[in-house]
């Protein structure tokens, strides 16, 4: 058991969280400590199911009048009951209460069908019955058993509450509230058959964190965007893990870039109104973020419901610099952010990880080389290599910037030898000389600073959803307005991502030199041209790749959410190390 931590835990444990501990105490502390959640088809079908008795209906005795006032009054017929019992612990929410005078029976609602076990139901069920039966009890009521109603069989089965089940369920109350009170949550559960229809295995990431915990395959045997199975350069793939989330979010974000546009809410929908063109019209819930270029409005409404919603407005200039996002509140699982800052502060934890860092980033740039190159030279390749070694040795954070500006100069040097417009009229204006940025002063170097500023939107939006600070970093430190954590996620995708979408808009004609204007040596992309390589840029995140460690396939959009909850998981020590990305 993990040593115990200075925190302030309610007075009162949920029903349905003591439901959740008995079915799993890691779900448990990842909902109650943690705050977190997520929603799947078989919640959103709960929440469906459950809508008739989510609205307080009927009257109930106040608490205390229980065993007087109740006596007599007639029948009780009441949905969505809140009540609780400070002496017991416990609180709840009850379906549906039935009964006459003092003696009721709660009954609660499941969407499923009634399970093929003794008694026509788990544990778990009976538990969450047991505890609104002992909240009842405090309140002054009689209650001697519980009903569970199925809907997939709309059918009742009856649960006595029982001194076994009472007992039980007070265990369970104490050994809730003891995890509660550690610093980490318990391990996942072992191969089991819960997981694939959790909400929370994304978060929970079982079979990942089992395999970091005990033999992780070797980041530096890392895979790439082959199919499974297919090996590259004679060496094996590591063992595939169960891919128990979908490969990629149904979700997508939405750009609005044309000035003087605005965004509002028309019921479930977002509403885009422009000056000049129809209005645009997307759902809600198919949306996973909204970036905003330049001068867009977008309503008080729209706001509120994105925030209600979990879905963040991304701002940037309208040169395409990212300057901030209106988030809702700042998630729950301050433990993290804790953890954070403490390895943060820490000069050698955060030199170790900087060097993790900046070593993949360099090897991912040695790759693109050697993928998109003819004839990689042979020197160009060892020194790269031999820079990526020479982060191991560096003993400060000023020699391991000078380690990577230095395999910058090598590799953006050969940069123009990637870049293969198909129009020879094109070849004179895609002249890559060197990056140069702020303003960017060629076609070329514009397009790799708006796929960075693309970048940095994503892992601080993913950062926050994962409870992280994406403005205190270890490689990248603190600076004033600058998502720090968010440019360390980022670092090992730069070239894999970025780069690899500049080069694949380019050489295949998806960007001409009519797409940019230069005035006054800086150059900037047409509103039409950056709608061209938002759309190229996206479709490079939304492509499959398999993960160098865990070898199921998944979206790049999906690996950095991966790759930031590890990083949690490696904050809070969960694992040893955190696992970086290195493709082939």
């Amino acid at each position: 058991m993990s040593e115990l931590v200075g925190r302030d835990l309610p007075d009162l444990v949920p029903a349905r969280m003591l439901n959740e501990f008995a079915y799993c105490p890691r779900l448990f502390y990842l909902e109650w400590v943690h705050g977190e959640w997520e929603d799947s088809a078989d919640t959103e079908e709960g929440r469906q199911r459950h809508r008739r008795v989510d609205e307080p209906r009927g009257e109930v005795p106040a608490a205390g009048e229980g065993a007087e006032s109740a006596e007599g009054a007639g029948a009780i017929h009441a949905r969505s009951v809140h009540l609780s019992a400070p002496e017991v612990g416990i609180v709840a929410r009850i379906d549906l209460l039935e009964g006459e005078g003092r003696e009721v029976t709660p009954v609660d609602y499941k969407r499923g069908a009634v399970p093929d076990v003794p008694g026509g139901a788990y544990e778990p069920e009976r538990v969450q019955l047991a505890a609104q039966a002992l909240v009842l009890r405090e309140n002054g009521f009689a209650v001697e058993e519980g009903i569970l109603w199925y809907a997939a069989s709309n059918r009742r089965v009856v649960v006595p509450i029982d001194e076994t089940l009472v007992a039980r369920t007070i265990e369970l109350r104490d050994e809730a509230r003891r995890l509660a009170a550690t610093a980490l949550p318990p391990p996942p559960l072992v191969d089991s058959p819960k997981c694939p229809r959790c909400s929370l295995v994304g978060i929970c990431l079982p079979d990942e964190v089992h395999a970091l915990g005990a033999a992780a395959p070797s980041a530096e045997s890392a895979g790439d965007d082959r199919p499974p199975g297919a090996s590259g350069d004679g060496e094996e793939q590591p063992p595939a893990i169960r891919s128990l989330f979908p490969a990629r979010d149904d979700r997508l974000p939405l750009y609005v870039q044309e000035q003087g546009a605005r965004v509002g809410k028309s019921g479930e929908l977002l509403a885009v109104q422009r000056r000049e063109a129809p209005d645009v019209k997307v759902r809600i819930r198919d949306t996973s973020q909204v970036a905003l270029f330049g001068n867009v409005q977008v309503t008080t409404q729209a706001i509120h419901e994105l925030c209600r919603a979990e879905i963040p407005v991304c701002y940037f200039s309208h040169g395409a610099w990212f300057y901030g996002m209106t988030t809702g509140l700042p998630h729950k699982n301050v433990d993290l952010r804790r953890r954070q800052y403490a390895v943060a502060s820490d000069a050698d934890a955060s030199l170790d990880l900087a060097r993790r860092i900046v070593r993949v980033k360099i090897q991912n740039c040695r790759t693109i080389l050697r993928r998109n190159l003819e004839e990689p030279p042979p020197d160009l390749l060892a020194a790269l290599e031999d820079l990526a070694h020479e982060t191991n040795r560096v003993m400060t954070s000023d020699a391991l910037l000078g380690v990577e500006g230095l395999a910058a100069r090598l590799y953006f040097g050969a940069f123009p030898h990637l870049v293969h417009p198909p129009n020879d009229a094109d070849s004179l204006a895609f002249d890559f000389q060197s990056r140069n940025r702020r303003p960017p002063r060629d076609p070329v170097n514009a397009l790799l600073s708006l796929a960075y500023a693309l970048l940095a939107k994503e892992a601080t939006v993913t950062l926050a959803a994962v409870g992280l600070d994406p403005y205190l970093g270890f490689y990248h430190r603190p600076r004033y307005g600058r998502p720090s954590l968010a440019l360390d996620l980022m670092e090992e995708f730069r070239p894999i991502l970025c780069d690899s979408a500049v080069l694949s808009a380019i050489n295949t004609g998806e960007i001409s030199r009519t797409d940019f204007v230069v005035r006054a040596g800086a150059c900037s992309l047409t509103p039409p041209g950056r709608k061209n390589f938002i759309q190229c840029y996206e479709r490079r995140m939304d492509g499959l790749v398999q993960h160098p460690v865990f070898g199921y396939r998944i979206s790049y959009r999906r690996v950095l959410e991966v790759q930031a909850r590890l990083l949690g998981r490696w904050l809070l020590g969960e694992i040893p190390d955190y696992p970086d990305f290195r493709t082939r």
